[in-house]
């Protein structure tokens, strides 16, 4: 029997296109580029990425993210997560880095991880 990995897979490109709907959860070990509609929670150990007519309505889980379209819930992201400026947010933030261009909404609250690998190689360097 063949062994599956459940390590990340930086081949694997998932994308939802813009008009396409999903109620549900979305679980990957690859990237996912959403364009469309999603109710419900994603998470991947990769990047995702929300394009700009992307909705999202849910809890995100992921390594890296992207937002210029919409998305309303909580999200963890270990290490970096870059809001753009067409992007709008409402939820809770956990995150290891945040960049956010001007023209970003966001209503919401943020949480920088301590955790992070970014802040333990700044913790030893002190």
């Amino acid at each position: 029997m063949a062994k599956v990995s459940e390590e990340f897979d930086s081949t694997a490109i998932n994308l939802l296109g813009a008009g396409t709907s999903i109620n549900g959860d979305i679980n990957s070990n690859g990237d996912i580029r959403i364009n469309g509609t999603v109710s419900g929670n994603i998470t991947t150990k990769g990047r995702l990425i929300i394009g700009e007519s992307g909705k999202i309505k849910g809890d995100i889980s992921c390594r890296n993210a992207d937002i210029l379209g919409y998305f309303e819930g909580n999200i963890q992201v270990t290490e970096l997560l870059s809001l753009k400026s067409s992007s709008s947010i409402t939820g809770e933030l956990n995150v290891g880095r945040l960049a956010i261009e001007p023209g970003c909404k966001f209503n919401g609250t943020c949480k920088m991880n301590d955790n992070s690998p970014v802040a333990a190689e700044n913790k030893d360097a002190k």
